[in-house]
């Protein structure tokens, strides 16, 4: 088995902390978001090769991550793109790493800003059994927030309907963007772009393919973050920290006050403050200033001024004149 980590995009509405960098590296308490799939991958005995499906302009981020963190496995494969206007779609993505590496094996496909709580090895357990195309679904368990979702509807554990993103939900049960195809369902990419259908999303082929053979879904009941969001990242090391502060030991906070799942990094320096749920990356400076739900990227300067759900750009400074 081949596996497919995307990581394309280029996470706008996280900018500006996401311009420079690619939101799978953002840190997670003492990782990264895409650090555990990574890990399970390379431990993983079914998994052979793994393709980091990245573009040209964080190409070299993942191939200097992958090379400080020591990971065999993981190796790129970029999509000529560098603007978000450039993209493929998904799906469109998929067919063209699937043909410029030759891949002709079964095939895992994970994205890589997906946080989930289950083991890989316990979803390509399932689809060994299978021997069928497999989704994962989580119960996001409201139908408002089901409607951002693609959502699948079952019988036992075979997937009997979709709905992408519908404005009555007939279910809570969200299919998350981790898959598994048989090596014979690899060449119908091509047939489904062919016919001119959606190249934007894995759910539209599945739904395709559904109708064509059967389809499974692997449901699970532990965490699940999709970090398309600030919100969302920002609930992941919630999750990760457990709701307490963290500083890291080259970090300098004086006479301040860090609440919830604040995590102050290497470097950076925190006076006379009070943070809530706050990151302050490393090398970033914050003074007399009271802080909730904000984010500040490396080398920015926050100084004399209140900020809430506020994303600080590198090298910013936000200041009280």
């Amino acid at each position: 088995m081949d596996a497919i980590v995307l990581a394309g995009g280029y996470a706008t509405r996280m900018w500006p902390i996401t311009r420079n960098r690619p939101k799978m590296l953002l840190p997670v308490g003492d990782t990264t978001v895409i650090d555990k799939t990574l890990a399970q991958l390379d431990d993983n005995d079914d998994v052979e090769d793994v393709y980091i499906s990245t573009n040209e302009r964080f190409a070299a981020d993942f191939e200097n991550y992958v090379n400080e963190q020591g990971y065999d496995k993981p190796e790129l494969s970029v999509e000529d793109t560098s603007d978000e206007d450039e993209k493929f779609g998904v799906v469109g993505a998929l067919a063209q790493l699937i043909d410029r590496e030759g891949l002709d094996d079964d095939l895992l496909i994970i994205a890589g800003d997906n946080m989930v709580g289950f083991d890989i090895e316990d979803f390509v357990g399932f689809f060994e059994d299978k021997e069928s195309p497999v989704l994962a679904a989580y119960d996001v368990g409201d139908r408002e927030r089901a409607k951002s979702y693609g959502l699948v509807e079952l019988d036992g554990d075979e997937v009997v309907n979709f709905q992408e993103k519908p404005d009555e939900p007939n279910t809570t049960l969200a299919s998350i963007a981790c898959y598994a195809f048989p090596a014979e369902v690899l060449p119908k990419f091509d047939t489904y772009l062919a016919n001119d259908e959606n190249p934007d999303e894995p759910g539209w082929f599945l739904q395709w393919l559904q109708d064509r053979q059967s389809v499974y879904a692997f449901t699970f009941e532990d965490v699940w973050f999709d970090i398309g969001e600030a919100d969302a990242y920002l609930d992941a090391v919630d999750w990760k920290l457990g709701g307490e502060p963290k500083i890291a030991e080259g970090a300098t906070v004086e006479n301040s006050d860090l609440n919830g799942s604040t995590h102050v990094m290497d470097g950076a320096t925190v006076k006379d403050a009070t943070l809530t749920d706050t990151l302050v990356f490393p090398d970033a400076h914050v003074e007399d200033a009271e802080l909730t739900d904000t984010v500040f990227d490396e080398k920015a300067t926050v100084e004399g001024i209140d900020l809430t759900e506020s994303l600080i750009g590198s090298y910013s400074v936000v200041a009280d004149e």
